[in-house]
């Protein structure tokens, strides 16, 4: 049955599909990047309030500043902007039928049709998802003001090329009307995620016009967020599945057992009660995003790159391999565990038993190439503050260093067994080039200022670094694995 309104009555019974009027909804939220993540995050838990009763003047419209995006605009726009969410549990597959989003706008050079829709006072949430190398940041943490795009926005901030430049533009015109701001709501995997949002929306902002930044500063609210869902990319095998459970959608959404979304309660424009779909709303995000961060998508990272040198095609399948699961489990416990606080209700240990957990769920597959991509955002996000941490406590760091040469050994291009790693990260060009001179001098490797600071002149890491490299290079990442377990600690 292809997924439409028209044909929502007429799917299999089996299908929970929306409750409420999809006509009458009006909007609230323009949702940047409209990728799998969100449609199973944000929008479920608005489309569950929805389910309710409640929210429904908070839909989302879609909106994308990449050419790429147009794709997906056109594949939502043909099923009304409906998604099938398949929920992948091992003890049973479900199927959801989600109605929060009720528009797509154009993608288009300029974004005036994005920058008309946020000016709109009705809009009261700007949210994304860009992903965690999208926020232009440099390596010190500060907005890269060297950035082609950010030269280009604060030049011509009326015809903006980033979103950020989109949501300035659009602030500009509400307050030259009379109205007030919008919250900007950052759903991606960073550490004060709303701090940087803000960062690099007042940045941009005073880049061109100081008033206007002022004006935004003082009268926008950037609320800090941990969002928590795996989410597998969406091919063939994910369609197929749409369609064995009676569905035809263009853009369907696998997904596991378990969402979390921790929220600090700081909306100039009020918000939907979020809190009512099971959401967590406080004052402190940080204890909750570092546990969530550091095991969880540091803990991706540790598994991926070992994953995708020795052709393991999955998360989960890494953690049926005994020695990639014990050194992830080694790594959690002795090197990253340490750095980390209870938050309420449960402590950093119970919280890894429920990361293994979730890891190893065999109805998720989960790439490593995919949890793989963009390490030159994930690992200075992910992996690299932790490091600080454990050299400035003087912990240990064999681990850390050793999925630092990982990463550094798949960016040479080819797995252990010969075959190529296609190009997975917007700078792999510049990573190959450094992998490759790391070969012979590894300290090639965090000479890269750009993602490493200051780290690449700490002399106990680039003896780290060093030795586990060179080791991989001679005898093979299976015996650098090996030789860490039995040896380290």
């Amino acid at each position: 049955m292809k997924l439409s309104n028209a044909t929502l009555a007429n799917l299999p019974a089996g299908i929970v599909t929306p409750t409420y009027d999809r006509s009458a909804l009006s909007a609230g939220i323009v949702h940047i990047g409209l990728g799998n993540f969100h449609r199973a995050h944000q929008a479920w838990y608005l489309h569950r309030l929805m389910q309710q009763g409640k929210a429904l003047d908070w839909a989302i419209i879609g909106a994308g500043v990449r050419a790429g995006d147009a794709a997906m605009r056109d594949r939502l726009l043909a099923q009304d902007c409906l998604t099938t969410l398949i929920e992948l549990d091992p003890a049973g597959r479900s199927a959801e039928v989600t109605g929060a989003m009720i528009d797509f706008l154009p993608v288009e050079e300029g974004n005036a049709a994005l920058i008309r829709a946020m000016s709109d006072p009705a809009i009261r949430i700007v949210a994304l998802t860009v992903t965690e190398g999208g926020y232009y940041v440099d390596a010190t943490g500060a907005l890269d003001l060297s950035h082609p795009d950010i030269r280009h926005d604060a030049a011509n901030p009326d015809t903006p090329r980033t979103a950020f430049g989109a949501m300035v533009a659009a602030l500009k015109i509400r307050r030259d009307a009379g109205h007030g701001p919008f919250t900007g709501q950052c759903c991606d995997n960073l550490q004060h995620n709303g701090v940087i949002l803000r960062q690099t929306v007042v940045g941009l902002a005073r880049l061109s016009d100081a008033d206007l930044a002022d004006w935004i500063d003082a009268n926008a609210t950037f609320p800090n967020a941990m969002v928590d869902c795996i989410v597998p990319a969406t091919g063939e095998s994910e369609l197929a599945l749409a369609r064995d459970l009676g569905v035809d959608d263009a853009a369907p959404v696998t997904h596991e057992n378990y969402r979390q979304w921790v929220i600090e309660d700081a909306f100039c424009a009020g918000r939907p009660p979020w809190e009512d779909a099971g959401a967590t709303l406080t004052d402190d995000v940080h204890a909750y995003e570092t546990m969530k961060i550091r095991t969880l998508n540091a803990g991706h990272q540790v598994l991926a790159n070992a994953g995708e040198l020795l052709g393991v095609p999955t998360i989960a399948a890494c953690m049926s391999e005994p020695q990639i699961a014990a050194f992830f489990r080694k790594v959690q416990t002795t090197e990253i565990i340490p750095y980390i606080d209870a938050v309420p209700e449960v402590t950093p240990a119970e919280y890894l038993a429920l990361i293994e957990r979730r890891f190893a769920n065999p109805e998720i597959h989960d790439t490593t190439r995919r949890v793989a991509f963009d390490g030159s955002s994930r690992h200075p996000g992910f992996v690299l503050p932790i490091l600080r941490d454990a050299l400035a406590a003087g912990g240990p760091i064999e681990g850390l260093a050793l999925t630092e040469a990982l990463w550094c050994r798949m960016c040479a291009g080819t797995r252990e067994d010969g075959s190529d790693i296609a190009p997975n990260d917007p700078h792999w060009a510049d990573l190959t080039a450094a992998a490759q001179t790391a070969k012979d001098r590894p300290a090639a490797w965090l000479e890269q200022a750009q993602f490493y600071g200051d780290l690449g002149e700490n002399t106990a890491l680039a003896q780290a670094f060093a030795k586990w490299l060179n080791l991989i290079w001679a005898d093979g990442s299976w015996h650098a694995l090996q030789h860490y377990a039995e040896t380290v600690g």
